[in-house]
C-alpha cells in the first residue's frame, strides 16, 4: 500500500508541473491571435473555468465561479470580442499533434450532436444524431480526432448546417453565419479539415471514420491529400475485384472458412476484447490522376458470438499486415472517448450559446482544455509510476481531479459574491420573465 501511494505522490507531483508547462506553451502560442491583454486573459481564465468542478456550465456559473460581478465579459469575449479564433484553431492542432506525433497517427472523422430546446440555436433543426439516438432537435457538429500510440485529442470541429437551415437567409442573419459559408455535406466538411491538416504538415498516415464518411467523394479527396484509410462501409457498398465488381455482402459469401482470423481488438476492464476478421482484395478503382494505385482490401470484422458483421475499405500505398490494419480500425473508437471526455470534463455540450461566432468559441475553448488534458496525461504517462505500484494508468478525469486539487482555481464561493450573484440572477430573470408576458399580451391582443 506504501508503495502504490508513494508512486500516486510521485505521479501527482509530476503531473502538476506537466499542467503548468502545457497551459504556459499553449497560452504562450495563441497570445499573438489576441490583440487587447484582456481578451487574452479572458481565454485563459475560461480555459480554467471549464475544468473547474461546478455543476452546470454557461457564461453565468462560469462568471461566477471566476469571480466576475456579471457575465458580460465572456458573453462579450464569445460574441464580439476581436480576436481569431480560426488561427487559435490551427495553433492548438500543431501543438497538440507535436505532442503526440507518431508517423503512424490516424486522423479520425466522426460527428456528435448536442440536443437543444428551440430553433434559436445556430444550426439546430431536427436531425438525426446518434448521441440522441435517433432524430431530435440538436446541433450536429463534425469533428476530427488525431490519435497516435502515446495519446489522442479532438484537434478540429465544423458546425453542420441541414440544406433547408443553410439556405434561410433570415435564420443566418440573426445568428450570424457568414455570407461566404454554403450548405456541406459531412464528408465535405470533413475533407476541408483534412485539407486543413495536410496544410498544417501534421504527421499522420491514416484516417479513419464510419459509414457516413465511405462516399467516393471523400474516398478520393483521403487520395488526393496522400492518407491512407479505413473507412466503414454498408454492406450494399460496391468494390471492383480482379474477377469483377461486388457488393460487400456478395464478397463475403466468395470467402472461405480458413480465411477468418481471430485477433485482440483492445482491452477492457474485463480482460482482452476479440474478434473474428478477415481481408479480401480489391481493386482501387478511386486513384486520382497522378498518384499510384496502391493497395486496396476489404476488411470484414465478425463478432465472436452474435456473428454481426462489419466492413471496412481500405487503402494503402504500401502492402500493410491484417493486424495493423486491424489497430488503424479499431483507433476509431478515439474519438468517441474524446467525445465522452470533451462533453463530461471540458463541457462541450453546455455552452447555451445562440449565435455562429459565439458557437466558434465556446467549442474551440473547449477543445484546447480537452487537448491540454490529453497533452498533460500523456507527458505524465511517460513517467509512469514505478513498476512495482499495482496501479492502473491515470485516467483523464483522474488527472483532471489532481488539477483540481492543486493548480486550478477554486470557484469563488464567498457569502457576498453568492449573494451578489443570487440578486443578480434573480433580477436578470424577473426581467426576462416580464418581457416574455409584455409580448404574449402584445401578440393576444393583435391576433383578436
Amino acid at each position: 500500500m506504501t508503495t502504490n501511494q508513494d508512486a500516486a505522490a510521485v505521479e501527482a507531483t509530476v503531473a502538476q508541473e506537466v499542467w503548468r508547462d502545457a497551459f504556459g506553451e499553449v497560452t504562450g502560442l495563441v497570445a499573438g491571435c489576441f490583440p487587447r491583454r484582456e481578451t487574452r486573459r479572458t481565454f485563459a481564465e475560461m480555459t480554467e473555468a471549464l475544468l473547474m468542478g461546478i455543476e452546470r456550465a454557461n457564461c453565468w456559473t462560469l462568471a461566477e465561479a471566476l469571480g466576475h460581478s456579471g457575465p458580460h465579459r465572456l458573453q462579450h469575449f464569445l460574441a464580439r470580442a476581436v480576436w481569431d479564433h480560426d488561427a487559435v484553431r490551427d495553433h492548438l492542432a500543431r501543438w497538440a499533434a507535436r505532442q503526440l506525433a507518431d508517423d503512424r497517427a490516424v486522423l479520425v472523422v466522426d460527428e456528435t450532436g448536442d440536443e437543444k430546446s428551440s430553433m434559436d440555436a445556430v444550426g439546430a433543426a431536427r436531425q438525426y444524431s446518434g448521441a440522441l439516438g435517433g432524430i431530435g432537435l440538436c446541433q450536429v457538429a463534425v469533428h476530427l480526432t488525431y490519435a497516435s500510440r502515446f495519446g489522442h485529442a479532438l484537434l478540429d470541429r465544423a458546425l453542420y448546417l441541414t440544406k433547408d437551415w443553410a439556405t434561410d437567409d433570415e435564420l443566418r442573419e440573426l445568428t450570424g453565419v457568414p455570407d461566404e459559408l454554403v450548405f456541406a455535406t459531412k464528408p465535405q466538411l470533413a475533407a476541408a479539415m483534412l485539407q486543413r491538416v495536410r496544410e498544417a504538415g501534421l504527421p499522420a498516415r491514416w484516417v479513419a471514420a464510419d459509414e457516413v464518411y465511405g462516399g467516393r467523394e471523400l474516398l478520393l479527396a483521403v487520395r488526393e491529400l496522400g492518407y491512407d484509410y479505413a473507412i466503414a462501409v454498408p454492406k450494399g457498398h460496391r468494390m471492383a475485384t480482379p474477377a469483377g465488381t461486388f457488393t460487400a455482402a456478395a464478397l463475403l459469401t466468395r470467402l472461405p472458412r480458413r480465411a477468418w482470423q481471430r485477433l485482440r481488438t483492445g482491452h477492457g476492464t474485463k480482460g482482452d476484447r476479440h474478434y473474428d476478421w478477415a481481408m479480401i482484395e480489391i481493386v482501387p478503382d478511386d486513384t486520382p490522376p497522378g498518384h499510384d494505385e496502391g493497395h486496396g482490401c476489404l476488411l470484414v470484422r465478425r463478432h465472436r458470438y452474435t456473428r454481426e458483421l462489419s466492413f471496412y475499405r481500405c487503402h494503402s500505398i504500401t502492402p500493410v499486415a491484417l493486424a495493423d490494419l486491424v489497430a488503424t480500425v479499431c483507433a476509431r473508437w478515439r474519438v468517441e472517448e474524446d467525445f465522452a471526455a470533451a462533453k463530461s470534463l471540458t463541457r462541450l455540450d453546455e455552452g447555451q450559446v445562440t449565435c455562429w461566432n459565439s458557437w466558434m468559441r465556446w467549442s474551440l475553448v473547449s477543445l484546447v482544455a480537452a487537448a491540454l488534458l490529453a497533452v498533460a496525461l500523456a507527458r505524465t504517462h511517460s513517467a509512469g509510476p514505478t513498476p512495482e505500484a499495482e496501479l492502473i494508468p491515470l485516467t483523464r478525469p483522474g488527472l483532471l481531479a489532481l488539477r483540481r486539487a492543486t493548480v486550478l482555481p477554486e470557484p469563488r464561493r464567498d457569502l457576498a459574491h453568492v449573494l451578489h450573484w443570487s440578486c443578480w440572477r434573480r433580477r436578470h430573470q424577473h426581467r426576462a420573465a416580464a418581457c416574455h408576458r409584455r409580448w404574449n399580451e402584445t401578440t393576444a391582443t393583435a391576433t383578436t
